[in-house]
């Protein structure tokens, strides 16, 4: 049961995601039966393509064969996650507006990433970004609220160097696991800077545009062609609906300024140029659409960026500043600038990374390293387009082995942690079942529902 639902928070949260799967048009698995509601607690449901989807997928990444336990197993862990949300509401347990939007831009960074882009993730769902960041909004608030409840629930558990060693015994001989080789790897990232001939371009564009618009031509079609935002050009540039602080400053001041129909001057955030439209006022939220011109990137800001690095590099090697240091001063890349510079895994949040799994760009890099050297800087492009600079810093490269105390010690804890904490939530499962309404359709009743976790 625990691997079912490490698998359940694992391959939804960062491959797939349960409601993005369901709702792309024709690329889903064909449903043998009619979707509907299979279970209840309180307000929330269970859908019988939630668990048919589940199924499929961990048939796929496991490999095992299809059985009827399995499914149960899937369901039960399911039914779980139902009874943490529907404790959450219960005791008011949320996450703010703006950490869902963080969440779920990051989400989306990473699958456009695995696909080659965010127009290539477009092509494959056939939807907007803005139409998949509305459709699994609620996905991510409800996982991590779920998140959030299950932090609660383990905030005290903790395990000893005694209880380390006592769970590493416990496992068979020739059961323990063999790692391969494995690396820690940091980066320190230098994007190339805008120059100013790039964003007087930028600028100019977007005011020709204004003047068009002033003359009478329509904001959201000029949007459809010339916009540079992936996610809402498509759809006239229309963003949704956002609270105030959801987005950037320098464009919800612009929009919070006009009336309704009122167009924008053009204004500059991290993104670009913007000329924004207000739509509608509705309370505390605004909609608006938007005009996106990105300045272009000259060869000359490229080489700039690597000169910084090569500036940053010599200090390091000099001794006058530590890599993790140079990362937090001197980094542009803010998922590593505050870990050391470290590149950590998304599914676990280890910096092991496995050889395999190593990005190709940085594989044949580090393969020709030495621990302890950093690289010269080499040129990449970020997820959204962006061109920049980093050099590599490979910290560690472990030899195969089979798992033992002195080397794999930190992972061994982990998993020493991780099956303790799966023993404090099954019990507060098991303490709070009676505390909630729980409806199975009858053609799963024999799953035994949450009582499986007993």
């Amino acid at each position: 049961m625990k691997n079912i639902h490490q698998f359940a928070k694992s391959a939804f949260a960062l491959i797939c995601f349960v409601a993005l799967c369901i709702t792309a048009s024709a690329q889903g698995p064909v449903q043998s039966k009619v979707d509907g509601i299979i279970a209840k607690v309180n307000s929330n449901v269970v859908l019988r393509s939630d668990l048919e989807f589940g199924y499929l997928q961990y048939l796929a990444q496991s490999k095992q064969q299809p059985n009827e336990d399995l499914k149960c197993q899937i369901f039960t862990s399911l039914l779980q996650d139902k009874l943490l949300l529907a404790r959450a509401q219960v005791d008011s347990v949320t996450v703010e507006d703006g950490m869902v939007n963080s969440e779920l831009n990051q989400r989306i960074d990473y699958l456009a990433s695995q696909v080659g882009g965010t127009d290539r993730l477009e092509q494959y769902y056939n939807k907007s970004l803005k139409q998949l960041r509305d459709e699994l909004r609620k996905t991510v608030r409800e996982q991590m609220v779920m998140e959030k409840m299950q932090r609660e629930i383990t905030s005290k558990v903790t395990v000893t160097p005694k209880e380390i060693k006592k769970y590493f015994n416990a496992i068979p001989k020739d059961s323990l696991p063999y790692f391969s080789t494995e690396v820690e790897i940091g980066q320190i990232v230098s994007y190339a800077e805008i120059g100013r001939e790039q964003k007087q371009e930028a600028r100019q564009k977007l005011e020709d545009l204004r003047k068009r618009i002033l003359a009478g031509e329509d904001f959201a079609t000029l949007a459809k062609q010339f916009s540079q935002d992936p996610g809402s050009a498509q759809a006239g540039g229309e963003l949704g609906f956002f609270k105030k602080k959801e987005l950037v400053p320098e464009y919800e001041a612009a929009a919070l300024r006009l009336e309704p129909g009122g167009m924008s001057n053009v204004i500059e955030s991290q993104f670009g140029f913007h000329l924004i439209q207000l739509i509608e006022r509705r309370g505390q939220e605004f909609n608006t659409r938007h005009i996106l011109i990105k300045p272009a990137t000259a060869t000359v800001d490229i080489a700039a960026a690597a000169e910084k690095l090569v500036n940053v590099r010599s200090m390091i090697m000099s001794d006058s500043l530590t890599f993790a240091k140079a990362a937090k001063e001197y980094s542009d890349d803010k998922n590593t600038k505050d870990n050391g510079g470290m590149i950590t895994s998304r599914a676990t949040g280890s910096t092991y990374t496995p050889m395999d799994q190593v990005d190709p760009a940085i594989f044949f890099v580090i393969d020709t390293m030495q621990v302890g050297e950093i690289s010269k800087p080499i040129p990449f492009t970020t997820p959204d387009g962006q061109e920049a600079m980093r050099i590599i810093y490979l910290k560690s490269k472990s030899k195969p082995h089979l798992a033992n105390l002195n080397d794999d010690y930190q992972k061994i804890a982990n998993a020493a942690l991780a099956q303790k904490r799966s023993k404090a939530v099954n019990e507060w499962f098991r303490k709070n079942i009676d505390t909630v309404y729980i409806d199975i359709d009858p053609e799963y009743e024999h799953c035994g529902g949450l009582q499986l976790t007993q």
